[in-house]
């Protein structure tokens, strides 16, 4: 049954709008949740129904939880990063303070974090890199070493460069036009990381190309590897089979679906090449 797979701490709720802040080009909003913030962990997501009751827009929009807080003025909160990029992203950022929208959460699978003190490394892509921000801290009070890199095109698209190193033993900047730090693709500058560092666990968030590059580095280096999947999800309870990957299984390929059996996915189980999986068929 696909209610048995579905993330059993999510609910239905009206979620207040406390905040709603442009930073560079994304916007930092702040949902009033009550109980719903305790049971949500790094790499959860939440399902928005966006565009309003007379919107032809009727599919559920997804979004990372950048951040949970289950203490507050107004109770338990969450935290999203959002780019407004299609008409649902765009009528979210444009609510005000005050304004309520219809969210379930939280939903997916959540980052596992070592039994004992590891040296982890964090690759965020952009605003994809939101979910990092919070496991940061939780490897962090864990015990970990906590080594961060974010990269993007252009500088003023790498989400919070500041509150990235306040988490983190240490954090290393990536743009595809040398704008801010290494001057290059986030998945270049990994290797040699990864020697420096001693890295045993890699997470990591964002494009699908990106988290690709990185499956195969984490491969070559025998490294364990932690994806979120970003994937479209147009329900993200595993209705609409919109968000399926190719996994590899013991029958051969495996379609499962993100939304459930992700996004916290295992890299290394992710059948990358698409080409393969059609060939395959």
């Amino acid at each position: 049954m696909i209610s048995q797979k579905i993330n059993r701490s999510a609910v239905q709720i009206d979620a207040e709008v406390i905040s709603n802040k442009k930073v560079g080009p994304y916007h930092h909003m702040v949902f009033a949740v009550g109980q719903v913030a305790a049971a949500c962990k790094p790499g959860n997501f939440v399902a928005i129904s966006v565009g309003g009751s007379q919107s032809a827009l009727i599919l559920r929009r997804a979004f990372a939880i950048y951040r949970a807080l289950d203490k507050g003025p107004m109770g338990g909160s969450i935290e999203l990063v959002v780019a407004a990029h299609g008409e649902g992203s765009k009528w979210l950022c444009a609510r005000n303070v005050g304004d309520f929208v219809d969210l379930v959460g939280p939903l997916g699978t959540a980052f596992g974090v070592p039994t004992t003190n590891a040296n982890t490394m964090l690759i965020g892509g952009g605003y994809g890199s939101a979910p990092l921000f919070a496991l940061a801290e939780l490897l962090k009070n864990r015990g970990c070493r906590v080594d961060m890199v974010l990269g993007a095109s252009t500088a003023n698209k790498i989400y919070a460069p500041l509150e990235g190193k306040r988490s983190v033993s240490s954090l290393t900047l990536t743009t595809d036009d040398g704008s801010a730090g290494i001057h290059g693709q986030i998945s270049e500058a990994i290797p040699r990381l990864i020697r420096e560092y001693k890295t045993e666990v890699i997470y990591s968030c964002g494009p699908m190309g990106m988290l690709s590059a990185i499956a195969k580095i984490a491969e070559e280096f025998d490294i364990s590897h932690q994806c979120s999947v970003e994937e479209a999800m147009a329900c993200g309870i595993g209705v609409c089979m919109t968000c399926v990957v190719p996994i590899k299984h013991e029958d051969g390929i495996k379609m499962v679906r993100t939304c459930i059996d992700g996004p916290v996915m295992d890299g290394s189980e992710i059948i990358w090449d698409r080409k393969s999986v059609m060939d395959a068929l």
